[in-house]
């Protein structure tokens, strides 16, 4: 199922690519897809998990935009020179940006780490997705706005992916 496929009024959770894409400007889609979340016609979550990797993504997307690292090194770049760690601010303002667009963020907790090795070991899931279906697990949510095809070997996620990448 496609983003704009969601029902109104549908609690959704949002996975870290959804952002990704939008702040990166990749997808029309996906941007509108959140502007209907601020608007208050669909119900965003995400999870304190996820806007981590926002963060980390789009941090080494602004140093190799600004020139500052090249792939495949930026982590191993960044790491060996925080001075240009301080420098980098752009990818802050986005991820500000989920919280002043309304979208909940749910904490991650020791139960959900425990929890999460059930959904690793039985559908086999990285450790970061398995955070993400425990979190929309304890949460209720059923919903997942993602483009990470893993999500579909669990059988009670229901997945919308943007159709413009």
């Amino acid at each position: 199922m496609r983003l704009k496929d969601i029902p109104a009024g549908s609690d959704v959770f949002i996975d870290a690519n959804i952002f990704i894409y939008h702040f990166t400007g990749n997808s029309a889609e996906c941007s509108e897809f959140l502007t209907r979340c601020e608007e208050g016609e669909l119900n965003g979550a995400t999870s304190a998990t996820v806007a981590a990797e926002v963060m980390r993504r789009l941090m080494s997307a602004e140093a190799e935009f600004k020139k500052q690292a090249k792939a495949p090194h930026i982590l191993r770049r960044l790491k060996d020179n925080p001075d240009i760690v301080c420098r980098l601010t752009d990818y802050f303002a986005a991820v500000q940006a989920i919280y002043e667009i309304g979208i909940k963020v749910l904490p991650l907790t020791a139960e959900l780490i425990l929890n999460s090795q059930t959904l690793r070991a039985r559908y086999g899931l990285m450790v970061n997705d398995s955070l993400v279906a425990a979190t929309m697990g304890e949460a209720g949510i059923e919903a997942l706005a993602t483009n990470d095809e893993g999500f579909s070997r669990v059988d009670w996620i229901r997945m919308y992916k943007p159709e413009n990448l």
